[in-house]
């Protein structure tokens, strides 16, 4: 059945509650009317939806108030209402009335839209504040991790320090001493005399990775070049102390790779320069561990070498035979670039003092490549090497070690592939080492620098290694050089063997602690007393004399 519209007034207007008690009438299915939900989009005298068009579509009366103009039509109409508007009974009639023509009306409510500005901006401080408290709480977390990582510093420090006292005392229960006093009779019965050193085990470090390592005596600190695990692990350099065993690491640039030589200043100036695969040397603070200087090379180096007399130059030998000097005031690039005799990497380069250099304006070299060893004249821009044909041709060079206090140069070599081994067998010094098991029968050469030659001394049979370039060292002990004693690793029987370097008497021998290869060997003289060390790939082997040089 139709709807059956019924209007009633109160006081010639139309009621609210009776337009709302009209809409329940229609039936009793329909839910009852709020205020908010019909205004803007239904009629108030029928409470349904107006349109666009036909007979209910919107209509404005003088007054402003909308309706249906069906229902506002009638409403006129009747007799009751006097012509008059349903809400604010303003007097119109239907003349008056204009059809609206919209698709849509809707108005806003001016308080619904204060409110919603209003949660808006409580919103946003609300945002705000979320997101300072996210960024503290990555500060805190930030900060709860670094206190971690000093936790598990002090930790393995706690646990390395009760290592090393564990392990002094059971050196000190076993005696070390009856262990290397046999390395002293071998002397005593070749010379009879003392000999010039008497070394004791003095501890170990315990590393990861070592590869190179230089001692600063007077800071007491090591420098460790170590290579991390993994596949195409990355270097880094580590600073450790002498006393406590604390590391601190210097990361480096990608771009580093492999670090193949590496030396402290003499100077005590704090720095350190060494040289990587990636065609880099590098000059590094010890204090602030940053990089003072880097230069770009035209070959990776394979050594590097201080000026002792100058804290400002640097030499470098690189893969492709070349010598190259810096001045670390000319930061641009090198201040002077020689070719070598042949195009070998130069694996070993040392300055040579200038107490036996005839002219203060020369500065004289001395490298080592495979061919052997190869002496430089140096003034200014202009280079000259000659080849030291003193050691014969005993084979491959693979390493040397000078003394600057005493001009002693040992060199090192092993048999070209496919020599029958006696080259050097009609010297009148060489001392037979027997067998070998593991290594190679090399050969240890002696010289001594005078002037811009060199005489040969001795030389001796050596058990060197089959592939690696071995590293060695001329222990000074600071009597005004007149005390040495030459440090190389016995392959064969895996031991450190000490020798006088001008006979290659044997002082004494030490069994290297560690299975692994021995990577390097260097000493510093530190409070009147020699520390000497032997790196391995998982430790710093250190031995200590026992007699005291002022």
């Amino acid at each position: 059945m139709p709807l059956r519209r019924r209007y009633a007034f109160r006081g010639g207007r139309v009621s609210r509650r009776s337009l709302l008690d009209f809409r329940i009438a229609g039936g009793r299915g329909d839910a009852a009317w709020k205020p908010s939900e019909g205004e803007g989009t239904s009629c108030l005298i029928c409470m349904e939806v107006w349109t666009n068009g036909g007979d209910h579509q919107v209509c404005c009366l003088p007054c402003g108030h909308l309706y249906g103009f069906s229902c506002i039509k009638k409403w006129l109409k009747q007799p009751r209402s006097a012509g008059k508007c349903p809400q604010c009974n303003r007097t119109c009639n239907l003349r008056d009335v204009r059809k609206i023509f919209a698709s849509r009306i809707a108005a806003v409510d001016d308080d619904a839209h204060k409110r919603i500005l209003f949660l808006e901006s409580k919103l946003n401080s609300i945002e705000q504040k979320s997101a300072s408290w996210s960024s503290k709480e990555a500060q805190w977390r930030k900060r709860e991790a670094e206190l971690r990582s000093e936790v598990n510093k002090l930790k393995k420090r706690i646990a390395y320090m009760e290592r090393t006292t564990n392990a002094a005392l059971r050196e000190s229960n076993v005696g070390s001493q009856e262990k290397y006093i046999p390395g002293n009779k071998i002397y005593q019965e070749q010379n009879g005399h003392a000999p010039p050193c008497s070394f004791r085990h003095q501890g170990e470090r315990l590393v990861n990775g070592g590869r190179l390592f230089d001692v600063d005596g007077g800071r007491q600190i090591f420098l460790l070049a170590r290579r991390l695990p993994g596949v195409g692990g990355t270097f880094v350099l580590s600073q450790m102390s002498l006393h406590s065993g604390e590391i601190d690491d210097i990361m480096l640039p990608p771009t580093t790779r492999a670090i193949k030589d590496l030396h402290i200043s003499p100077h005590n100036n704090g720095l350190a320069v060494f040289g990587s695969l990636g065609k880099k040397l590098s000059v590094i603070s010890l204090e602030s561990h940053n990089t003072v200087l880097s230069y770009d090379l035209p070959a990776a180096p394979w050594s590097c070498s201080w000026d002792r007399s100058s804290s400002h130059l640097i030499y470098a030998g690189l893969q492709n035979g070349m010598v190259l000097v810096f001045d670390m005031r000319q930061t641009m690039g090198p201040l002077a670039l020689f070719a070598g005799l042949t195009s070998n990497p130069v694996h070993t380069i040392h300055h040579l003092s200038a107490n036996s250099t005839p002219s203060s304006d020369v500065c004289s070299l001395l490298s080592a490549s495979s061919i052997g060893l190869c002496q430089w004249s140096i003034n200014g821009s202009e280079g000259r090497p000659s080849l030291v044909s003193e050691t014969g041709n005993p084979g491959v060079c693979i390493s040397s070690s000078y003394c600057p206090q005493s001009d002693h140069v040992v060199a090192s070599y092993r048999p070209r592939v496919g020599s029958s081994g006696d080259t050097v067998s009609t010297q009148p010094t060489l001392t037979q080492t027997g067998a070998n098991t593991i290594g190679v029968d090399g050969f240890h050469v002696c010289l001594k620098r005078r002037g811009f030659c060199f005489q040969k001394l001795s030389s001796t049979h050596a058990s060197v290694d089959t592939i690696r370039l071995p590293r060695t060292a001329i222990i000074d002990f600071g009597e005004g050089g007149r005390k040495q004693v030459f440090a190389s690793c016995e392959e064969s029987t895996r031991q450190l063997v000490l020798q006088d370097p001008s006979t290659f008497a044997v002082s004494q021998r030490f069994s290297l602690a560690s299975h692994h290869p021995l990577q390097d060997v260097k000493y510093a003289n530190v409070n009147g007393y020699t520390l000497l060390g032997l790196l391995t790939d998982d430790r710093l082997q250190l031995l200590r004399n026992e007699q005291t040089y002022m």
